[in-house]
């Protein structure tokens, strides 16, 4: 039995409890976690943004170390330190067909699944975004593991698996920074802060982070940003003051919301480019004028998993980190047990803090 962090149902608190594993059968490995971040999708999965069966196990960004291997698994073996990869390409769709692994249309099939029995009454669990990372251990498709690179420490690999990978990914491959461009960032909480150090990495001549918390800006700048903001109804205007009067060449969009997307692409330049990373709910409706549309010339594109390859990426970002210039440690403001996990969406939801991270 190990220690698990349950969604029941949609709106319930999660339950911290016991769940019975099996060993891994063929094509699976069973992997010891050593840490997992919580991210706002989590919790997007408890309040019915996002939807999986349920009951599940959530936590889709962590890190840990293989304890056995299915049969026909070569790439991992007992001992490694592994990365999961919440969302892997089946390599045959026509997204992937395309290369576009990001958008796979079979990536989350394996959270239909059944992977585990809930020890108190034997019922079943799925594995929430196929890893089911809030558990001491975890049962996943070999396909989901990838090594952590050498030279990154397996509690911060953890943060690879979805807030640095987004984050990196929303600047260099979705919104693709260029040296010396001006960047506005909304959000500053884990993927917010990743995305802020991977502008700075890119080369940004100014970087503005945004945010409803005005406690978080020693977070920001320390992540990168040059100027802070505070959200406002004037958020656009100030922007625009800061750049000339001319708005800012990209906005990447952390938040999810309807206001918030419409500000972003309001603060870009006429031509400029919006990436929006932020999961809002079908509620969170945005309109556009067709003669706006048509005179500012701008972009607005959606982002997912910031159209990021992890088996290729990875190892980039492992290079920035053995060179000092990604910092994983700096995207944590809090170290917590399982039973953290509920205190810390409430933190989230308050706008406090950037990553928490859960530590086995």
């Amino acid at each position: 039995m190990v220690r698990a962090a349950v969604c029941t149902a949609v709106g319930s608190p999660l339950e911290i409890t016991d769940i019975d594993l099996p060993e891994p059968g063929p094509g699976q490995v069973r992997v010891r976690l050593a840490a997992a971040g919580v991210c706002h999708s989590d919790l997007s999965l408890t309040n019915g943004t996002m939807r999986v069966p349920l009951p599940a196990v959530l936590g889709h960004e962590g890190a840990g170390t293989v304890v056995s291997v299915g049969e026909g698994v070569t790439h991992v073996a007992p001992g490694d330190g592994v990365v999961l990869n919440w969302a892997p390409s089946c390599g045959s769709c026509h997204a992937c067909s395309l290369g576009e692994v990001w958008l796979c249309a079979n990536a989350l099939a394996g959270s239909a699944n059944v992977y585990a029995k809930r020890a108190s009454d034997g019922s079943d669990l799925h594995p929430g975004l196929n890893v089911a990372a809030f558990a001491e251990e975890t049962v996943v498709a070999a396909n989901t593991v990838l090594p952590v690179p050498d030279g990154v420490p397996l509690t911060d690999a953890a943060l690879l698996g979805c807030a640095v990978l987004t984050g990196y990914g929303a600047v260099h491959h979705s919104a693709r920074v260029r040296g010396g461009e001006t960047v506005a960032v909304y959000g500053v909480g884990g993927v917010g802060l990743a995305t802020i150090q991977s502008a700075r990495i890119a080369g940004a001549s100014k970087i503005v982070a945004v945010d409803v918390s005005p406690e978080k800006e020693e977070l920001a700048r320390r992540a990168g940003a040059t100027d802070y903001v505070v959200a406002s109804e004037n958020t656009a205007r100030e922007i625009r003051g800061l750049t000339g009067k001319q708005g800012v060449d990209v906005a990447v969009e952390c938040v999810g919301r309807a206001v918030t997307i419409r500000t972003a692409w309001e603060s870009t330049r006429r031509g400029g480019r919006t990436t929006v990373v932020g999961i809002g709910g079908k509620d969170q409706q945005v309109t556009f004028n067709a003669l706006e549309l048509f005179h500012w010339g701008r972009t607005l594109a959606g982002c997912v998993y910031g159209n990021s390859d992890p088996a290729k990426d990875l190892p980039v970002l492992a290079d920035h980190v053995r060179a000092g210039r990604l910092d994983l440690s700096a995207l944590v403001t809090e170290r917590i047990a399982l039973d953290g996990i509920p205190a810390a969406f409430d933190n989230m939801v308050a706008g406090k803090g950037g990553r928490a991270l859960v530590i086995f």
